[in-house]
């Protein structure tokens, strides 16, 4: 968290500061035309999200040291570990606050911004896996990727089109929470999980279009892409879903990767 208030303070000061000793002769006095994007600002904005996650289960090999069912053969492993890598794509619902400042010369305009806001976004698989040593048994592998919020802290450089149009690229940091819900449920009643909620910080970029409606009010449409990187988790033993046994040596690992798709609209008022 420390660090991502961090950038969200160089990203906030780089802009301000690169532009303190640009002479006043370059920039127009703020709001008293359209088309003057100098000032702070501040939003509401809303869309959806989707996005990609490679979530992957697994499991080991033991030659010794345990029995059916937690001892896998050697193709078992193989079919668990390959149905365990699974492709996910949670989606849903993006929107909440933003605000920010921008400083205009000549036709371009620089500035920095951070917003704050729901991401809703969930996705659940579940697939059996069949044991080729034991067929028709096997078991259940279900894996869950969500999260529920996102803030951001981005640069911003821009190029004015026309009297009102201005056209624009951003990118800084970006943090949520990913959930990631991983199962293994055998046709024996045994099974192991793993349910780590992780804080992680990851980069965002994107870029869009705003107008000017009038000299303080602007509208907007923008596409986000952050990658927030990956969690993993050792899980839990491996165990009887009544109690009373469990599978020390059987280990499972899970990971799961998040980036996400993010298309929005959004207002501002600039002051």
């Amino acid at each position: 968290m420390k660090s991502f208030f961090a950038i969200a303070a160089i990203a906030a000061l780089i802009p301000v500061s690169a532009l303190a000793q640009t002479p006043s002769k370059n920039t127009t006095k703020p709001n008293n035309d359209a088309t003057n994007w100098t000032g702070f600002y501040a939003g509401l904005n809303t869309g959806g999200t989707i996005g990609s996650s490679n979530a992957q289960l697994a499991t080991v090999y033991l030659t010794t040291g345990e029995y059916f069912p937690a001892n896998f053969a050697a193709n078992d492993v193989v079919a668990v570990n390959s149905t365990g890598n699974m492709n996910l794509h949670p989606k849903g619902y993006a929107g909440g606050l933003q605000f920010g400042y921008n400083r205009q010369i000549a036709k371009w305009v620089l500035g920095a911004e951070a917003d704050y806001g729901v991401l809703a976004a969930s996705n659940t698989k579940a697939q059996w896996v069949a044991y080729p040593s034991n067929s028709p048994y096997g078991g259940t592998i279900t894996q869950r990727v969500s999260t529920d919020w996102m803030s951001t802290a981005r640069v911003r450089v821009g190029h004015t089109y026309g009297k009102r149009t201005l056209l624009f690229a951003s990118g800084g940091a970006a943090e949520t929470v990913v959930h990631y819900y991983s199962q293994f449920l055998d046709w024996n009643d045994t099974q192991e999980s793993a349910t780590p909620k992780v804080l992680k910080t990851g980069w965002i970029a994107g870029g869009g279009a705003e107008y000017a409606l009038d000299k303080h009010w602007s509208a907007r449409a923008e596409y986000l892409y952050a990658d927030f990187g990956k969690v993993s988790n050792a899980g839990n033993l491996l165990a009887s879903i009544g109690g009373g046994t469990t599978w020390p040596l059987m280990t499972f690992t899970h990971t799961a990767t998040l980036q996400s798709n993010i298309a929005r609209i959004a207002v501002n008022y600039r002051f």
